[in-house]
């Protein structure tokens, strides 16, 4: 997989889209894509990217909304005391510097 396909684009609104490596950002699609991807997008990332890598990202990025590391979780039979944005010290920051 040298290049994401076309249809991927709309999720990557905020960087130039043919310069993704997907192999290099890994993390970086996987993470973007299970924030906002939609059914299409989500059956491409599990072909394309290995379950285990898919679960690393859930349980070590911050970046994720609290909604969407618990929906992963559950899907993917991850302990939520193992997902890094669901622990109550980053839930707390969040909610100081983003209180909505």
């Amino acid at each position: 997989m040298k290049k994401l396909p076309g249809f991927l684009k709309k999720y990557f609104w905020d960087v130039k889209f043919d310069s993704i490596d997907p192999k290099k950002s890994a993390q970086y699609v996987i993470t973007r894509l299970i924030d906002c991807g939609n059914d299409k997008a989500i059956r491409w990332l599990f072909e394309n990217f290995p379950k285990d890598l898919i679960k690393e990202v859930v349980t070590t990025r911050r970046g994720l909304s609290p909604r969407t590391a618990n929906f992963w979780a559950l899907v993917l039979g991850i302990d939520k005391r193992k997902v890094v944005c669901l622990q109550k010290p980053y839930l707390k920051m969040r909610q100081q510097l983003w209180p909505y």
